[in-house]
């Protein structure tokens, strides 16, 4: 126990003579919590428009305001022709063109029906997806209520008219920030847990301390849990940074409890961590531990569920997300932030997440040599 004291001390002293670190644990929580929550933001409002209004009418008129009103989308335009509002597409002043026919209220008065061309610019896939996808409601929004209005007069007799109710589940507002905050609270913990640690045992072999430490009777169960426990409380400060931040900034805290998240976060930092020096232990340089670490890190963020939904992924890429440890923290973090889920809802993931601790340590372990 003496021995492990002695470590822990020495891991602390370097941690905190190290003013980059320290930086890296107090100020990187909060500065990432800041940005990332805007800039990965997968919500799309202020869409530039392109009208081409062909008919003028009032029935063209109330569709465009419709578009303008709706709050995703910006008047860039007006164009007398398509060939025109191409021309301010390709500029990349505009985003989305609608056109809408000569005839147009006519066709819908004495026809039922009408036609309008929706042309999107492809370049950015993600944003002509979206972009379409909310002219398509509001287009059918707008049907809605001219069917609405026609099924009213008395011309047509009365008709039943259907209404639709729709409510969102554990986050109403649909604010996007209360689904990225919690992944990347997640990401901030595995920076902390993997990067430094993937670089500890590096730096005594660069240092010289290593043969030191490696001809002294210390075990190599002790070493290694000399070198995880500081990053690990460490690890659980950046957690409560997050959990504080996100309370300030965006009115963000777990609708479940408390004492399960850091339960959780506990287990995934003692098996990240150990991946971290098991990663340290094969690296003989402080740059080649962050290559390492840089490329599982990419790797990690990507399938891990962060940005992208692991339903949307291929079936190869959803395959790796099981032997991902961050994908199971992020899903746990939204879980207890979004749905409040207790520790019956998340069982499998300790589970799962206690074999990752098992196995991570076992292979720093073993992978330590010392020379007595």
């Amino acid at each position: 126990m003496r021995t492990l004291l002695f470590l822990l001390r020495k891991e602390f002293l370097q941690i905190f003579r190290n003013k980059l670190i320290l930086r890296m644990i107090f100020v990187m929580p909060l500065f990432q919590l800041i940005i990332l929550p805007f800039a990965a933001n997968f919500e799309m409002k202020n869409i530039s428009l392109s009208i081409v209004d062909h008919d003028h009418s009032e029935y063209s008129r109330k569709l465009i305001n419709k578009f303008i009103s709706s709050g995703y989308f910006r008047l860039a335009n007006y164009s007398s022709s398509y060939g025109e509002a191409l021309k301010v597409i390709e500029n990349d002043k505009a985003d989305l063109i609608i056109e809408i026919p000569a005839g147009f209220e006519r066709d819908i008065v004495r026809e039922n029906k009408s036609k309008i061309m929706v042309a999107a610019n492809a370049i950015n896939g993600q944003t002509a997806g979206l972009a379409v996808s909310y002219s398509n409601a509001i287009i059918k929004d707008y049907n809605g209520e001219i069917r609405t209005q026609w099924i009213q007069s008395p011309r047509l007799g009365a008709q039943p008219v259907v209404e639709i109710t729709s409510s969102n589940w554990f986050n109403p507002k649909m604010n996007y920030k209360y689904f990225i905050v919690p992944g990347v609270l997640a990401l901030l913990v595995t920076l902390v847990g993997f990067i430094l640690t993937s670089l500890n045992i590096v730096k005594e072999k660069e240092a010289g301390t290593i043969e030191q430490l490696n001809v002294s009777p210390i075990k190599k169960y002790q070493f290694i849990l000399g070198k995880l426990i500081p990053f690990w409380i460490l690890g659980m400060v950046v957690l409560s940074i997050g959990f504080l931040v996100s309370f300030i900034l965006y009115g963000i805290y777990p609708a479940g409890s408390f004492i399960i998240g850091y339960l959780f976060a506990g287990l995934y930092l003692i098996g990240i961590l150990g991946f971290g020096l098991f990663a340290s232990t094969l690296a003989e340089t402080q740059q080649q531990a962050m290559i390492v670490a840089y490329f599982f890190m990419v790797i990690f963020v990507l399938l891990g569920g962060l940005f992208a939904p692991i339903e949307n992924m291929p079936d190869w890429a959803r395959y790796l997300t099981y032997i991902n440890p961050v994908s199971y923290l992020i899903e746990v973090m939204r879980m207890l932030v979004l749905k409040g889920s207790g520790f019956s809802d998340l069982v499998k993931h300790f589970g799962i997440i206690i074999l990752f601790a098992i196995g991570f340590n076992l292979l720093a372990i073993l992978n330590y040599k010392k020379t007595v």
